[in-house]
């Protein structure tokens, strides 16, 4: 049995062939950094705008790799929530176009339960139930992942997620776009130790959940105080830089790690299951091995390849074709966080 995946929920456009073995036949990513880069961030119309060049180009690339046709595609699903209300547009209507001429159901995909089901992809084996913790440019989300079609909402972001606060910092330290991976390099050399960040809900037990908007304003201040509206044109020598990437970092990492490990507590479960971008962070990766380790639970982070935006996570599809659960032509797409 086989499955064609598509992904456009921001701005990589994918696809994959997955089978009901959850073996990868074929995947393609084409990104988007470098049109974004200039504007250091996403820009929503140039994504979906991208996305409509891309997307047939991409899907008869992964059917190639993929050694097979649309016609042996036992059916076609797309992610159509959460995400930029264009972008999922895009890919929406190439899988009903593909869906209404080949005569194939069609699927749904949540993005985010999505990265989260990439861990078992990557492991090989079932991994529910689990604490599921979501952390990339758009979401920092905590869940109680019972099953591929059940996630209850534990906690998640009340203002920036990391992935943006990442982004918002790199732009103000003058690092490129996007911001996670800048700054994870730089910080190597820097003093995680060097400036105090504020840990906004960190020592709440009674929330999961997550707030970096102050941490972002601190680092800001940081800078320059809150007389200098031009900060950015401040000359910062590399090491303050560095001391900054790493302290800032290790705030982000401290929150992350802390509210995962208090959502174990809270639920009793032994797994941890991590997805999306900021989940590639080498620090964050580390502390999270660590803590597992200490609390005596087992973490399952997805491979750095499946933590940004991709189409072979979108392998969730399987399992709901294979429950019978599939959507009617007129489905839409659900730019905010919802549970289909």
């Amino acid at each position: 049995m086989h499955i064609l995946t598509l992904e456009t929920s921001c701005d990589e456009t994918a696809a994959a062939v997955v089978t009901d073995r959850l073996e990868v036949l074929g995947a393609v990513v084409a990104s988007q950094d470098k049109l974004h880069e200039r504007f250091r961030g996403v820009v929503p119309e140039i994504a979906a705008r991208a996305h409509v060049e891309r997307i047939l180009p991409v899907i008869d690339e992964t059917l190639r790799r993929a050694g097979r046709t649309l016609r042996e595609m036992d059916a076609i699903a797309v992610a159509n929530t959460p995400g930029l209300a264009g972008s999922l547009l895009v890919g929406l209507v190439a899988a009903k176009t593909l869906c209404l001429a080949l005569n194939k159901p069609l699927v749904a995909v949540n993005h985010l339960y999505a990265h989260i089901y990439a861990c078992k992809i990557a492991s090989g084996r079932d991994v529910f139930p689990c604490v599921g913790l979501i952390v990339s440019g758009g979401h920092s989300s905590l869940y109680h992942c019972v099953n591929s079609f059940e996630f209850r909402p534990l906690g998640g972001t009340i203002d920036d997620a990391a992935g943006e606060a990442f982004d918002k910092v790199a732009s103000m330290l003058g690092l490129p776009y996007p911001g996670g991976p800048a700054i994870s390099g730089v910080a190597e050399s820097g003093d995680p130790q060097a400036y105090r960040f504020p840990r906004a809900l960190l020592q709440d037990d009674d929330r999961l959940d997550f707030s970096f908007s102050g941490l972002k304003t601190a680092v800001r201040y940081q800078i320059a105080g809150p007389g200098r509206p031009d900060f950015r044109a401040l000359e910062l020598a590399p090491q303050t830089v560095a001391d900054l990437a790493a302290s800032f970092q290790e705030a982000v990492v401290d929150c992350l790690a802390g509210k995962t490990m208090l959502a174990v507590r809270k639920t009793g479960l032994t797994t941890v299951c991590v997805g999306g971008g900021v989940a590639a962070n080498r620090r964050l990766r580390a502390r999270l091995q660590q803590e597992a380790e200490r609390a005596g639970v087992e973490l399952l982070i997805a491979p750095p390849s499946l933590c940004t935006d991709n189409a072979v996570m979108g392998g969730i599809a399987m399992e709901r074709f294979q429950a019978g659960l599939i959507e009617d032509l007129d489905l839409d797409v659900y730019p905010g966080v919802v549970r289909p």
